[in-house]
């Protein structure tokens, strides 16, 4: 309890009590609690020191866990959860192979699965590829540190890029056969993102709870002639991942 002996709630402001001492756990959290291993002070101990309810402080707690910066084990306390990976995959155009080695982490994948099949609309128009056509379609399973990270459902042009088959995509990097072994140059990428919730297929494999939040990208990769190869679906986990964007001004305001 040594950081909070400092620290207060100012009851006479707007601001609801339990959402000041999220900040103040928060806080914490990032740049005081360097033990993984202990866990924070009990809800007993915060709302004797900040003179408010259980509940209130137990509503802080909760939010704090449900963004995915503490978990609880039950008897034992609420911890503070590893740090986030922070992914460059909005601003650089690179394998996940690559961006994880240059974190210092180790990468490995999982292939799930490897079908040709037919696209369907949505398929086809990301591609850009008449409808029904076939697309070889490749559901993978990508590690960090032996953690599973995100769960990606990859499309391909069947006709660019059959041999794609017969590689080890669980020990070769899918850029580098598209680029090296097909003679592909990847130039640009179109990401969108949207916040949803773990499924219990999602769950399992990711390793968090049913309904556990999700960063959910759809991306397409293009040919320098603007032919698109690639169409994903990555499914991030939401506890262990963050995202950097960089914008840039344009004009005059």
């Amino acid at each position: 309890m040594e950081y909070f002996k400092n620290k207060t709630l100012n009851k006479n402001i707007p601001i609801p009590l339990y959402y000041q001492l999220k900040e103040i756990l928060l806080e914490y959290i990032k740049e005081h609690h360097k033990d993984e291993e202990l866990p924070i002070p009990t809800e007993k101990e915060l709302s004797e020191h900040f003179q408010i309810s259980r509940p209130t402080v137990r509503q802080a707690i909760n939010e704090l866990v449900v963004e995915g910066y503490l978990y609880r084990k039950k008897a034992k306390g609420t911890f503070v959860s590893k740090p986030k990976i922070r992914q460059d995959f909005l601003l650089i155009l690179d394998s996940f192979e690559n961006e994880m080695k240059k974190k210092g982490l180790k990468p490995s994948t999982k292939l799930l699965n490897i079908e040709v099949t037919r696209s369907d609309e949505k398929v086809s128009k990301a591609l850009n590829i008449p409808l029904g056509s076939e697309v070889v379609k490749l559901t993978r399973l990508r590690f960090a540190n032996d953690e599973p990270i995100v769960l990606v459902v990859t499309y391909l042009p069947h006709d660019k890029c059959k041999g794609i088959m017969d590689k080890d995509l669980e020990k070769e990097s899918m850029y580098d056969i598209l680029e090296k072994d097909f003679g592909y140059n990847i130039a640009r990428a179109t990401r969108t993102l949207e916040s949803i919730v773990a499924g219990e297929y999602e769950a399992k494999l990711l390793d968090i709870k049913k309904g556990a939040p999700i960063q959910y990208f759809e991306s397409v990769a293009y040919l320098t002639d603007n032919t698109p190869i690639e169409y994903s679906l990555a499914k991030y986990r939401g506890d262990r991942n963050k995202f950097s964007f960089e914008l840039k001004r344009e004009g005059r305001f």
